[in-house]
């Protein structure tokens, strides 16, 4: 599934790399929210590949909205929902479907990702720094609190790159009104109802990090915060009510959150002064 609005330079370079896997049993649905214009769809008709599908919403639906459309959408027991910025390294689908075969009762799986800017060479910004060093050191399985409390301390996935169980998301939802921690919190509600999650830091996936994004425009306004902030107080409730201290705890220092908020105001700071 590709949610798409934005760059048609970079949503084509997106979708060649996932007709482009080594692994071609797949299948491509591109859900275009009201881009203005035609674009797309015509040069995904001239594609002529049978694998892709284009449907276009009705009106805007947003992020969210956008994201939950997607998910109705699914007609197999495995998705992705691809960035239309990023993407997918050859060797990607063969080794997250294989994660998948090896561990049937999992709910996603998470393979090892490499950061492009705009211009796709690699880049280490300081909060993709800390994702790495928040990961797990070596392939393993998470869940329940420790999931949980992993990804409070600091989201260290990378939604995009995700394979998901369809099963499994439609049981819990992405949930209504979020737009920046949408992804951590179908995790986080995954793990409260069992679900595990199966990392392996082989790299098979390009995540594109550039100002554009919705998560880069909302922390330059303060949005991104004002919705982290309110997120993790609910979250420190709903871990507390349960009984996970642990994850109750990491959700309300939410340190990682905190760093950035930190850092963004500094950088607004800067800026004004300048």
């Amino acid at each position: 599934m590709m949610p798409f609005y934005g760059d048609v330079g970079q949503f084509q370079q997106a979708v060649l790399s996932v007709l482009d896997q080594s692994e071609p049993d797949l299948r491509l649905t591109v859900v275009d929210d009201c881009y203005p214009d035609s674009t797309p769809r015509e040069w995904l008709d001239g594609l002529g590949d049978a694998r892709v599908r284009y449907l276009r919403n009705p009106t805007n639906l947003g992020v969210n909205g956008n994201f939950r459309r997607c998910v109705e959408l699914v007609q197999h027991d495995w998705f992705v929902v691809m960035g239309c910025d990023d993407v997918m390294l050859p060797d990607y689908l063969c080794t997250v479907r294989s994660l998948a075969e090896m561990h049937l009762d999992a709910s996603v799986i998470a393979p090892g990702v490499e950061v492009i800017d705009s211009d796709d060479r690699p880049v280490r910004p300081l909060g993709d720094r800390i994702k790495a060093i928040l990961a797990p050191p070596r392939a393993t399985v998470l869940h329940g609190e420790k999931l949980a409390t992993s990804l409070y301390h600091g989201n260290w996935t990378y939604f995009p790159s995700l394979l998901w169980r369809t099963e499994a998301v439609r049981e819990v939802g992405f949930r209504p009104g979020l737009e920046v921690v949408l992804d951590l919190a179908l995790l986080v509600d995954l793990a409260s109802v069992g679900g595990s999650l199966v990392y392996d830091p082989e790299i098979v996936f390009r995540y594109r990090r550039h100002r554009a994004s919705v998560s880069s425009v909302r922390a330059v306004d303060g949005r991104r915060f004002d919705e982290e902030n309110s997120f993790f107080a609910e979250e420190a409730r709903r871990c507390a009510d349960r009984g996970w201290n642990h994850a109750a705890r990491a959700a309300r220092w939410h340190a990682t959150s905190r760093l950035h908020q930190w850092q963004a105001r500094a950088g607004s700071v800067v800026a004004r002064r300048g």
